[in-house]
């Protein structure tokens, strides 16, 4: 008997079908070591040798595990291909106590009946420089979080922690928000005409388009150059009147070519703009498509309808390839398809070229023929993954685009203004025929060179300079991997975690820095330039990327972070003062002694002290009103509040005389149907805030 150890039961479920009578397949449901919660578990004085222990809740597990062992001949470890994936081979390796001897590793990309009889035939051993890399990780983001949340305690607030890639997501998202809170906008005007060919100008034919001025007396007219209503509109006066004539036309053949196919963080960046997924949730929802979803109606059988969701490379298999392309043909005929196939390179640092990117594992499997065997989400989410998979290798998309420059005759201020207009038609869809994307035809009229036109109207447009939007969870992920922080397997739980520790906060689909991040990021930022550092901690991943490639070892990368760090650790909880991040002035005086109260910032965002702490310790809530009355009471202001885990809510400031509350921002307007207080949904939406009004606002 062979025992088949996987980390998951739904993929022990899925391979088991795979496999004859003489294996045995089980799941360890993840990891089964690691270092023990309430302790360093590193001997920093010891080559950094970690401590692990059996995870508590896999203590049954394990016990299962090793009486299956036991009783196999052979144990072969199918974990997932990545870091992680071999990390967890190696400690069920050591936890169960398993002669290595009869042991084998085997991996695959996709858990399908040709994929695993493949890897069986080519079992290999364990990969130790991917153990000692994610061993090295792991090591680097205890001693962080370890050493360094004690002084968060000591010199911010208690319950604080710090980790080592997550304080870098945070920094980003603190310094995005900085930028935009310092932004001063520019006022800045355009200039647009709407003209009318004049032949046949009584036709049913649309023969009117818009114009925008580009060029006065040949010299271009740059974003901010019409800076005034006052300089608009001497524009506006000098241009009515004139003649228009067009001078130039510019006709060409424009293409757009396909995207990629999905990596893991073009996923999640395309899963939130679609889908309005987070990366958790999809990397929750591609994971079960993965390992294995059971349809048929017949056999039940199931299956693994994407390959593996954690990837950095653009590549695709031959045979998948093959498969796309003949799937193009039977759908779309061969005029979809490109002379060649179409090959992407991957521009990511440390990419792993020999994986693949994420693509179906049957592109013939089309999603309307999946939609009864899956719910509303992974139908979704797999139907991106076709669509992209599909369209990557169609041709070009074709557009035939028109330019039309017009020219005003000379005025009696003797200035000439060049205005101009753009179109485009569609001459062939290719790859948007399966990857749509919102690109309208603009269509003009059929003009010719020198013939003349009629201006309807022209008139000055006021616009102003906008910031950076606030970073979304897409957004960041971007950010992330073009700066090099983090991995494929990483991306997900680094969002999670700057939300769950309340250092930034989701609001519609923004992330906001807490009151408690900015303090908190200020500190590392001023203190720990190097734990923040965007440049340092790419650097440290690219050495975890030597690691795992065999040429660097673990232990002297981990001791040259470490070193310096200590000794910063050591001379700033000597000179750091609590009262320097956390307190700024306030109007209020303490209702008991009489002292100015101060406003310091906890784990649940700013709060009144009095000033005299700690011989008195009087603190209330710094109240956030919004400008609406309470509805219930009439008589209090609705405040902005927080739960304990950090959730947001919107709570009269008379509690707990009064118990009004609303999960969702209320604006000051009421209901026209039933006077409720509207509220603001996360999709930006306005509605009425009683469950059994279904007013929505326009």
């Amino acid at each position: 008997m062979r025992l088949v150890i996987v980390e998951s039961p739904t993929k022990a479920k899925t391979i088991k079908q795979f496999l004859g009578k003489d294996y045995i397949v089980e799941s360890s449901f993840g990891h089964v070591r690691d270092l023990p919660q309430k302790e360093l578990a590193i001997e920093t004085d010891n080559h950094f040798n970690p401590k692990y222990v059996i995870i508590p809740k896999a203590r049954k597990v394990v016990s299962l595990l090793k009486e299956r062992a036991k009783k196999s001949q052979s144990i072969i470890l199918a974990t997932d291909e990545d870091r992680e994936g071999e990390a967890i081979a190696w400690h069920l390796i050591k936890a169960l106590d398993i002669d290595e001897s009869k042991t084998t590793r085997i991996v695959f990309h996709e858990i399908t009946k040709s994929a695993i009889e493949e890897a069986l035939q080519n079992p290999r051993s364990i990969d130790l420089g991917l153990v000692d890399s994610q061993q090295a990780r792991r090591i680097l983001d205890r001693l962080v979080g370890y050493k360094l949340s004690p002084l968060l305690w000591r010199k911010v607030a208690r319950g604080l922690s710090a980790g080592r890639v997550q304080s870098v997501a945070v920094r980003l998202v603190a310094e995005r928000q900085k930028e935009i809170d310092g932004f001063k906008p520019e006022e800045y005007w355009t200039i647009i005409a709407t003209l009318l060919k004049i032949k046949n100008r009584d036709t049913k034919i649309k023969n009117d388009f818009e114009a925008i001025l580009t060029k006065i007396d040949n010299k271009s007219i740059g974003k901010l150059d019409i800076k005034t209503r006052v300089n608009a509109e001497e524009i506006v006066k000098d241009l009515n009147g004139l003649k228009y004539t067009i001078s130039d036309i510019e006709k060409k053949e424009t293409r757009r070519n396909p995207f990629p196919p999905f990596t893991t963080s073009t996923l999640q960046q395309e899963a939130s703009r679609k889908l309005r997924f987070s990366a958790k949730q999809t990397m929750f929802i591609a994971q079960q498509l993965y390992e294995g979803i059971t349809i048929g109606d017949g056999n039940k059988e199931s299956i693994g309808l994407i390959t593996y969701m954690r990837t950095d490379s653009l590549n695709l298999a031959g045979q998948a390839i093959n498969a796309i392309i003949n799937l193009i043909t039977n759908d779309f005929g061969k005029e979809y398809l490109p002379i060649k196939p179409n090959i992407y390179k991957t521009r990511s640092k440390g990419a792993q070229e020999a994986h693949e990117a994420i693509r179906p594992t049957f592109p013939e499997k089309r999603p309307e023929e999946l939609k009864q065997f899956l719910n509303k989400n992974q139908w979704s989410l797999y139907n991106l993954i076709w669509q992209r998979a599909i369209a990557c290798q169609m041709k070009s998309a074709v557009f035939d685009s028109t330019t039309i420059n017009i020219e005003t005759n000379k005025s009696l201020l003797e200035h000439v203004y060049l205005f101009r207009a753009s179109g485009n038609i569609m001459k062939f869809p290719g790859f948007l025929r399966v990857w749509p994307i919102k690109k309208e035809d603009i269509l003009l009229p059929e003009l010719e060179k020198k013939e003349n036109l009629d201006l309807i109207e022209v008139g000055p447009f006021q616009h102003f300079t906008q910031p950076l939007a606030p970073y979304t969870e897409a957004t960041l992920v971007r950010a992330l991997e073009e700066n090099g922080i983090g991995r494929p397997s990483t991306y997900a739980p680094i969002l999670e975690t700057i939300q769950k520790r309340g250092y930034v906060i989701k609001r519609i689909k923004y992330l906001y820095p807490t009151d408690i991040g900015i303090v908190v990021n200020k500190l590392l930022v001023e203190h720990f330039p190097k734990i923040v550092d965007i440049g340092f901690t790419a650097k440290m991943e690219d050495d975890l990327d030597s690691i795992a490639n065999g040429k660097k070892k673990w232990v002297p990368v981990v001791e040259k972070f470490y070193k310096p760090f200590e000794e910063t650790l050591k001379e700033k909880y000597n000179s750091l003062v609590k009262k320097d991040f956390i307190e700024e002035k306030s109007d209020e005086i303490c209702e008991k002694c009489g002292a100015p109260m101060v406003i310091k910032t906890g784990r649940f965002g700013k709060f009144l002290a009095c000033s005299k702490y700690p011989e008195c310790k009087t603190t209330k809530p710094l109240e956030q009103p919004l400008g609406v009355k309470c509805p219930q009471c009439e008589t209090g202001q609705i405040i902005e509040r927080k739960t304990r885990k950090g959730k947001i809510f919107y709570s009269c400031n008379q509690w707990p005389k009064c118990k009004f509350a609303l999960w969702y921002k209320p604006i000051d307007e009421k209901c026209p149907k039933c006077d409720s207080l509207l509220i603001e949904t996360r999709g930006g939406n306005i509605k009425c805030s009683n469950k059994e009004c279904e007013y929505t606002k326009d």
